[in-house]
């Protein structure tokens, strides 16, 4: 056995060495943050202050901006520093922070696309008894409990990652602390680590995926019985922008976690973590607004009806 010197602060590699291109990078990223930061915060804002806005399915949506912006600001900040500063490095305690906070979001976020998932199917296969079973006695046990599911989650691996020796580098070639990256830099056997991960990212999307699924199945089936075809065109306008957002964020999840540490690749895998960390974060406000008749109604009302806001909401408008 030879003698090992744990570390005590980790290098966080990032993209690049080049300056030129990390300063490139840390004015897209920094507008990307500010325009995540925004978007997500004023849709929070929005719902609070709009009473037309006060129902379950905006409340689950600013549940979930509030989650994005949080999100996204437990690593955009340290990256855009990152860019800019020699010393790349992040305490061994900041590091174990970032990623039990990064995992109790990404987590959350998972359960609560498919409590919305059950939100859009009970308003569209029961709405005559949507508001007397969605009451805060349903929606706010579901916005806590993914909650409390992505903290466990998170806890769980945060304990068993730093749990295990880092003693022959600190270099993590990635933009923040995630699990993978630190497993491929432990000195120490991470074969329990990755059954662990392997088990419990595996059962959260499948548990995930399948309640949005079976929600999808029956709201199909409802919207195969509308004549109407202004109502389909309602119900397909509503459900599809949250499939989309669904598809997105389980299609990287699953792409990032699922794997064994041996197949870890900077090129590849740092991209899809800024995707699902960062881009879309950026992107679920458009995703879930743009087309939303209530929000734009809503921003009329609270920003005023002035050209330039209308300019805004009817862009998607004039594009077509």
């Amino acid at each position: 056995m030879s003698n090992h010197t744990e570390v005590t602060t980790f290098v966080l590699m990032g993209f690049t060495s080049f300056l030129e291109v990390q300063i490139t990078l840390f004015f897209v990223f920094l507008a990307i943050y500010l325009f995540t930061l925004l978007g997500n915060l004023g849709l929070v804002l929005l719902v609070v202050v709009e009473s037309r806005l006060h129902t379950p399915m905006y409340y689950f949506l600013s549940v979930l901006s509030f989650l994005d912006a949080c999100y996204s600001s437990v690593i955009t900040p340290k990256m855009l520093v990152n860019f800019l500063a020699e010393n790349k490095t992040i305490s061994f305690s900041g590091c174990v922070a970032q990623m039990l906070i990064s995992v109790t979001f990404g987590t959350t976020e998972c359960f609560l696309l498919a409590a919305m998932a059950y939100d859009r199917y009970m308003a569209i296969c029961n709405p005559l008894l949507y508001t007397a079973i969605m009451t805060p006695r349903v929606y706010v046990p579901l916005i806590i409990g993914s909650y409390v599911g992505g903290l466990s989650h998170a806890l769980l691996h945060t304990v068993a990652t730093f749990s295990l020796s880092f003693c022959e580098s600190n270099v993590i070639r990635h933009i923040f602390c995630d699990i993978p990256p630190l497993l491929a830099i432990s000195c120490s056997d991470t074969h329990i680590n990755e059954v662990l991960l392997f088990i419990f990212v595996s059962s959260i999307e499948i548990f995930a995926i399948l309640i949005v699924l079976v929600s999808y199945g029956f709201i199909l089936a409802a919207v195969l019985r509308i004549r109407s075809a202004e109502g389909r065109r309602k119900v397909f306008s509503t459900c599809g922008s949250h499939l989309t957002g669904v598809s997105i964020y389980h299609g990287t999840i699953l792409f990032m976690y699922l794997r064994p540490a041996a197949s870890y690749s900077l090129s590849h895998d740092v991209v899809v973590s800024v995707f699902y960390t960062i881009v879309i974060p950026m992107l679920n406000p458009i995703i879930y607004s743009l087309r939303n008749k209530d929000v734009k109604e809503a921003v009329k009302n609270v920003f005023g009806k002035n050209k330039f806001t209308n300019h805004l909401l009817n862009a998607e408008v004039n594009i077509r």
